[in-house]
């Protein structure tokens, strides 16, 4: 691929992973310090939330996100429907402003826009991959997958769950802060991203019959 090519299509994935969200996407989010004593005291809750999350295996919802761009007055919004299938195929498919998709499957990230279809190996941009990883790992309960990438940090009370992730990795760092995800049961209802540029995103989700 001719190095200018490449210089597009990688600007291109690291757009298309921001508005994913996913995460894949908090203005109140730092990078959290948590106690030994505090971690000790939340693996049982984590493993707990992890294993409902594991318990299901296909997810079907509409999404509806907010970016808010340091270049921009007012945020930019989109909407449309996430489909997952553990353990790795994720669906972005975004109805409004405009039609595009992203999917991961098995490494794979595939992106559909304005007739074009692009696919590269996620292996190729590891400066993208945790952005994805946390998703996909938050969806299948793989906590060991979240670890390797993140700090993590849980909690709960007795209306919903939540989890933030901040990056272990310092090329990571220079561009991510965290993320921020939170749940009901087994479902995530929202997704919260604060890149290091004061940049952030909002996704909230909400379930639809399962395809």
């Amino acid at each position: 691929m001719p190095a200018r090519r490449a210089g597009r299509l990688g600007t291109g994935l690291r757009a298309a992973v921001r508005i994913a969200g996913c995460g894949l996407v908090a203005a109140v989010l730092a990078v959290i310090d948590v106690s030994t004593h505090a971690a000790r005291a939340a693996d049982e809750p984590l493993d707990a939330l992890m294993r409902r999350l594991a318990s299901r295996p296909r997810g079907h919802a509409r999404f509806e996100e907010l970016q808010y761009l340091s270049v921009l007055t007012t945020p930019l919004k989109s909407s449309g429907e996430l489909v997952f299938i553990a353990p790795d195929h994720l669906e972005k498919i975004t109805l409004a402003p405009r039609a595009e998709s992203l999917v991961i499957d098995r490494g794979m990230l595939t992106m559909t826009r304005d007739k074009r279809t692009h696919t590269v190996a996620l292996a190729d941009y590891p400066q993208l991959a945790p952005f994805v990883e946390s998703i996909r790992a938050t969806l299948a309960g793989d906590r060991a997958a979240l670890e390797r990438a993140y700090t993590v940090a849980h909690g709960s009370d007795e209306r919903r769950w939540w989890i933030t992730l901040a990056p272990r990795d310092a090329a990571l760092v220079s561009m991510l802060r965290s993320i921020r995800i939170t749940g009901i049961q087994d479902a995530i209802r929202t997704m919260e991203i604060l890149h290091a540029n004061g940049d952030r995103s909002m996704m909230t989700i909400t379930d639809l019959p399962t395809p």
